[in-house]
């Protein structure tokens, strides 16, 4: 049994579009890149090899959270250091602290032999999540944890179905601006109008269906939101224009990655992934926001663990 694992733990796009809290997927591109091993005294240690300054208090950090969901599963004496590299900019949008949360959990499962289930690691890390953003979720850490698209049924039983996919290209563009998700959440309208409802069900019904039976027309006639978009995308710039240069350009379209301000855009090539790329760049850089764009694949095998020297 190895005694150090490296932790590949890939970003993740939330909600699909139109599945708020219910779809999401990986990518190849960003990941975290961690350590875990044992330590002599029961108990975990967070060590951080980034500049982003996170609490390395295991209480405080989304990491730790979840190991100490899984250690008192466990139910044995134990302990672990971790190491974090963050790749994953925290509040980009792309699933930063499903990441950290999702990792942590898969390699200390590695190292104990495997006790737990991919299940139980979803529900051990969405104690990272409602730490970071107040509420247990899994869209991030469900296709962190088992790749590819995942739709989460039910967080209360958990209930996660992983879907098939079609080959697909993913841009993403990440304004350097956060945006906290446990914000992004407390501007939702807490009633919507039955119409609306039956439209959203609808389209995530469609976009299901579409991705089961690879018709791309039918995955980009099912990406549109009228639930939560049209009061998230006001906290993200030039919005409305991503979207519409990235639909004429000919992806078959997207929308805001989690909770933001992350856009994400699907096309079927990378010709069209790539000039969508350059468009999302050259949008942000005509109202001076710096920005970090991405050209990847959905990543079907999500965390990758190897054992350390």
């Amino acid at each position: 049994m190895a005694s150090k694992i490296k932790i590949h733990s890939p970003a993740t796009v939330a909600n699909m579009v139109c599945g708020f809290d219910v779809l999401g997927f990986a990518v190849n591109e960003p990941y975290d890149i961690m350590y875990i091993e044992y330590k002599a005294e029961p108990g975990i240690t967070i060590v951080n090899e980034d500049a982003y300054n996170l609490p390395t208090d295991p209480l405080q950090n989304v990491a730790g959270a979840a190991l100490l969901a899984l250690l008192e599963a466990y139910d044995k004496p134990v302990g672990f250091k971790l190491t974090i590299n963050k790749q994953i900019k925290p509040g980009s949008g792309v699933g930063s602290s499903a990441a950290s949360s999702a990792g942590a959990v898969a390699g200390a499962n590695a190292l104990l032999g495997n006790p737990f289930t991919k299940e139980d690691l979803v529900r051990f890390a969405m104690n990272g999540e409602k730490l970071a953003s107040g509420v247990k979720h899994a869209d991030n850490i469900a296709p962190c944890i088992y790749g590819g698209v995942t739709l989460i049924r039910s967080v209360f039983p958990l209930d996660i179905i992983k879907l098939s996919v079609p080959d697909l290209f993913v841009t993403i563009v990440h304004p350097q601006i956060e945006v906290r998700t446990a914000d992004a959440r407390s501007i939702l309208k807490q009633q919507i109008l039955l119409k609306d409802a039956i439209k959203q069900w609808g389209n995530i019904a469609g976009l299901v269906a579409g991705l089961e039976q690879g018709d791309y027309d039918l995955i980009g006639r099912s990406l549109e939101d009228v639930l939560i978009e049209p009061t998230r995308s006001i906290l993200i710039p030039s919005f409305d224009q991503v979207k519409k240069i990235s639909k004429e350009l000919g992806a078959l379209g997207g929308g805001i990655s989690g909770s933001g301000p992350s856009i994400f855009m699907l096309s079927k090539n990378e010709k069209t992934a790539k000039a969508v790329q350059l468009a999302m760049g050259q949008i942000y850089d005509s109202i001076g926001l710096s920005c970090h764009t991405y050209v990847t694949t959905i990543n079907t095998n999500g965390i990758q663990l190897m054992e350390a020297s």
